[in-house]
């Protein structure tokens, strides 16, 4: 707990800026809903003449004229990315910063074994995801208050809910590529959250790639998806929440074996 504790307290100022960040965005999307309202119809009429640009992004599934369409593709678009940056971000350094900080030498020699140190800063990891969703959700509601629009309840707790299972996954892949790793940066989450996130692009403009659907977790979290059938697709998220859980126990059997230096 105590090392929980310290790792929240360093990532407290990234946690801070990606949240109001990723909100700030979020809220402006919405604010702007019942303004662009009128103008949806034609604009969603115009991205579905667009051939592979608009399966890519599922917009020929969804009507840009209602709240739950335009919220699938503006605010989950915001929240999917940004949400798997964070993830990725928090991750992946949190097990190869102990060498590349040389701190390392100083925590191990502390009676605890490496499975108190490798829960303690998976604890962080999942603490700080679930705080940014949490705060994020809230902002959204106020926001979607505030416009007076009837809320499709159902449909944004379902795009919350998968895309907070979308960072767990990613977090715990990126978990576990940090223990692998001595001297690794960021830039290695956040690049694989960017190939999984093409990677659906690519699986929704061909049926020929659909495999991809089954690599990325972007799959899973498609809004438009989510909104049209009403539910998350549980066999790819149950594939995707194995990925997250494999990530976590290598990092487990790596951290143990590894010659920290």
């Amino acid at each position: 707990m105590t090392l929980t504790k310290h790792e929240l307290k360093q990532g407290m100022l990234s946690l801070i800026i990606w949240t109001i960040s990723i909100a700030f965005l979020m809220v402006i999307c919405i604010l702007l809903f019942p303004e662009m309202k009128g103008e949806m119809n034609e604009v969603g009429d115009l991205f579905s003449s667009m051939g592979s640009f608009t399966a890519a992004f599922g917009m020929d599934q969804v009507s840009f004229g209602t709240l739950e369409g335009f919220y699938a593709v503006e605010c989950g678009n915001i929240l999917g990315l940004g949400g798997a940056f964070f993830a990725a971000f928090c991750a992946v350094t949190m097990l190869s910063k102990e060498e590349k900080d040389h701190t390392g030498e100083f925590l191990l020699t502390h009676p605890i074994s490496r499975n108190y140190v490798i829960s303690g800063k998976l604890a962080a990891v999942i603490v700080e995801i679930i705080l940014l969703n949490l705060i994020v959700l809230a902002a959204s509601y106020v926001s979607l208050v505030a416009i007076g629009e009837e809320i499709p309840w159902k449909e944004i707790l379902l795009l919350h809910l998968a895309y907070f299972f979308l960072q767990l996954e990613i977090g715990g892949i990126c978990f576990g590529i940090s223990a692998f790793i001595r001297r690794g940066t960021m830039g290695i989450g956040l690049g694989l959250a960017s190939v999984l996130y093409f990677l659906n692009i690519v699986a929704n403009i061909s049926d020929k790639v659909d495999f991809l659907r089954y690599i990325t977790p972007f799959a899973y979290a498609e809004g438009t998806d989510i909104v049209t059938n009403g539910k998350i697709e549980t066999g790819i998220l149950a594939l995707g929440l194995a990925y997250g859980g494999a990530g976590i126990l290598a990092a487990y059997w790596q951290y143990n074996r590894k010659d920290i230096h």
